[in-house]
């Protein structure tokens, strides 16, 4: 979704139903969203020979590659095959050019950045890039391959999705516009599509005793990262000690289920910053709208127990001289709390949910350079950094993509859970169309106090995973809900195997993947849930997608 300005966008969504149907030209396959998993999907159905058209309510593309996402969530690079390493080989492309380093020299960026050498080097594919570069790649996709695309449509949630036995006719956007299909396919963070063609779906937090898993449901207690109070001891009081006078901001009063029970709520959002530090591209962080510094009362407490300069622990670079700015440490840029009705919101409330998560960040970045109570050495370091000049330039130099880490799962003619990432015996994964690596990443969901008076997160999980297998059955929904349709991103995963599945490169995969599929039922007159996965599976391997380890790509830095 992307920010925009509320009053416009709320005449966009409350004049569109009114309006007149137009009639697009009908098309083999309808992707609904922009991010990179719609690309590559729109990509791989016209390879195959099938009309395609992306319906994104999106004014860019990319999604969170291109809005700020470009230190790569990787785990196993080798496991990434197909258009997603197509567009990393892109990224190579473009940063082996001499004029790519406008700001800083290649070897300056390796020299500083050793320790991320894994990040940069590779078999002529680069995992780190700037925002404004993902974009023109994912742009080049469409334009090379002549994909119509129309920015800016709304899905009519309401009434827009049109079925008949068992399968969507058409969808209508606010604008009024209308796109027939044969094969639907969403590809949006929120599920929206799912959601209104009916799908069965789930938001928050399934208990333990559903799948039976370990890392699902309230998790107290559980520190596997660094994003907690653990040892800190900071009373969560206005008044240090003095519960009669009100928690600080950001603290929630609400008492905790026991651990392994589930809930509505949703792993924290925010944006990942493009920052820089270089002076001749760097605009100083302005002061928000609402700007409240007793938001930020909490992170003085911190300061008094630990080093301040924790804030620039995930200022991971990227070229020329700028970041991709993420969460670290007990109280940062996740907006605990703030985001639990987004995945069910009207686009008007989302915009105030993103328009909050803006404010909330930039508010943070004013308040650590400017605030007088902050640590000099930490102030004095945060005024060196600022929003760059070249990215983002119609939206104020800001991210026009909030990270939505997750909101609706699907629940599909297969479920992933832990039991898949970790190589339980109790896993039944089959019919692999792709592979994930990355650990078990889900992120704080509240911030509460606990029975010892002090101030603490919870639902932070972070468990290592190998390679494992993903399963065609969990990108489609049941045939008896909607017999063709593909869900690559808001995809079929307990909450648990969804920390790991929600990263960049699976959706691209995943969506590859659903678009070959795609094309196959339409070959065959078939649903996408009848597909012969035997096709599927060769047609995937013809095209390079890596679908279990035996078939990884080599590393060319070790010798055989």
């Amino acid at each position: 979704m992307k920010y925009l300005i509320l009053s416009v966008l709320f005449s966009v969504l409350t004049a569109g139903p009114s309006w007149a149907a137009e009639q697009v030209p009908a098309h083999d396959v309808v992707i609904y969203g922009g991010t990179s998993a719609a690309v590559m999907a729109a990509v791989q159905c016209h390879r195959m020979g099938k009309s395609v058209v992306i319906v994104a309510p999106d004014k860019h593309l990319g999604g969170l590659s291109s809005g700020g996402l470009g230190f790569t969530d990787i785990g196993n690079r080798l496991t990434v095959g197909g258009l997603a390493r197509e567009f990393y080989e892109k990224v190579y492309q473009h940063y082996d050019k001499p004029e790519a380093w406008a700001q800083e020299t290649p070897r300056a960026f390796h020299q500083k950045n050793i320790g991320w050498r894994k990040m940069w080097d590779g078999e002529n594919t680069r995992w780190v890039f700037e925002p404004h570069v993902a974009e023109a790649i994912f742009d080049q996709f469409i334009s090379e391959n002549n994909i119509p695309l129309f920015k800016d449509e709304w899905l009519d949630r309401e009434h827009g999705v049109e079925k008949d036995a068992g399968r969507i006719q058409s969808i209508t956007t606010l604008s009024g516009k209308v796109f027939k299909g044969k094969v639907f396919i969403d590809a949006t963070y929120e599920g929206d599509l799912m959601a209104a063609a009916g799908v069965r779906y789930h938001v928050g937090r399934e208990a333990n005793s559903v799948y039976g898993e370990k890392w699902n449901g309230v998790q107290q207690g559980v520190f596997h990262h660094k994003h907690h109070f653990q040892g800190l001891k900071i009373s969560p009081y206005k008044v240090k000690e003095d519960p009669t006078s009100g928690v600080l901001a950001r603290i929630s009063t609400e008492a905790l289920e026991p651990n392994g029970t589930g809930d509505d709520k949703v792993q924290a959002y925010c944006f990942r910053m493009c920052l820089t530090n270089d002076p001749d591209n760097r605009i100083a962080f302005p002061k928000p709208r609402n700007y409240a510094p007793g938001q930020y009362e909490l992170l003085l407490r911190i300061f008094e127990v630990m080093d301040p300069m924790y804030v620039f622990q995930k200022f991971d670079p990227v070229p020329n001289n700028k970041t991709d700015t993420n969460n670290h440490g007990p109280f940062s840029f996740d907006n605990l709390g703030m985001n639990w009705d987004y995945p069910e919101a009207s686009y008007e409330r989302r915009m105030e949910i993103i328009e909050e998560h803006k404010n909330y960040q930039l508010g943070m970045l004013f308040f650590l350079s400017h605030d007088p109570r902050v640590p000099r050495q930490l102030q004095e370091a945060m005024r060196k950094w600022g929003l760059p000049k070249d990215e983002f330039v119609d939206n104020g130099n800001w991210s026009h993509q909030l990270y939505v880490r997750e909101a609706r799962r699907m629940v599909g003619q297969y479920v992933i859970t832990e039991h898949d990432l970790l190589g339980d015996l109790k896993s039944k994964t089959q019919k692999s169309i792709g592979m994930g690596s990355y650990g078990i990443d889900s992120h704080n969901i509240q911030r509460f106090v606990d029975s010892d008076g002090y101030v603490q997160n919870e639902g932070d999980v972070g468990v290592h995973v190998g390679d494992y297998r993903i399963p065609y059955d969990v990108i489609v929904p049941k045939e008896a809900e909607v017999s063709n349709l593909i869900v690559p991103v808001a995809a079929s995963c307990s909450h648990v195997a969804y920390g790991s599945i929600r990263m960049e490169p699976v959706f691209m995969i995943l969506a590859q993947s659903g678009a070959t599929a795609a094309c196959i039922a339409m070959d065959d007159e078939t649903s996408v849930q009848s597909v012969d996965y035997n096709k599927l599976r060769t047609k995937l391997l013809a095209d390079k997608q890596i679908l279990e380890k035996s078939q990884r790509v080599p590393d060319p830095r070790k010798k055989n």
